[in-house]
């Protein structure tokens, strides 16, 4: 098994074919190119067993400037669930942020999931809110059951991490990518 990574635009026909059944409600569309999407997929020689997508954009937090990247699409082939496929993929997330320079990782996901994420390394990080959206039209992760989820991978954002717990974030992901 190997992890690959594509700029989304250039995951190849024949592994995003095998993916388009997983997604409820047809394919997903691309996200906002400004967020620099890229596609993450664990597979098993050409077959892809779990998949998900980083996004990048810089923000400003308790008055400081981080490059925060976030986990959206998240999925794994159904018939091969419950193998740690999923855990070992958002495990080499984080190792992808980190190696990129990503500050923080941080991104929304449901309440019961909580224990799938902090298996694969990150931190939940209850009371904190992510405002996506933007600024003329803020989409608060907390009109949803949603947990924020982190992991702080330079020294200055490990320093800063207390301001993260219980706080408001303007991630302001955009229009098209209202929330990660």
């Amino acid at each position: 098994m190997r992890v690959l990574i594509f700029g989304e635009a250039y995951c190849p026909d024949e592994l995003r074919r095998q993916m388009l059944p997983w997604h409820a409600g047809g394919p997903p569309a691309a996200h906002d190119p400004a967020l620099r999407p890229a596609s993450m997929l664990l597979v098993d020689g050409a077959r892809v067993l779990a998949a998900l997508d980083l996004l990048f954009k810089e923000i400003t937090h308790a008055g400081a400037p981080f490059a925060a990247a976030g986990l959206s699409r998240v999925i794994t082939d159904p018939a091969e669930r419950r193998r740690g496929y999923g855990k070992r993929l958002i495990g080499a997330a984080g190792a992808e942020m980190a190696a990129r320079g990503v500050d923080v990782g941080i991104f929304t996901a449901d309440r019961p999931l909580r224990r799938f994420y902090e298996s694969g390394g990150w931190t939940a990080l209850p009371g904190t809110v992510l405002i996506g959206g933007t600024p003329e039209e803020p989409f608060p992760s907390n009109r949803f059951d949603k947990l924020t989820f982190a992991a702080f991978f330079t020294d200055r954002a490990r320093t800063h991490a207390r301001s993260f717990s219980g706080s408001r974030i303007g991630l302001y992901s955009g229009e098209i990518d209202r929330l990660w």
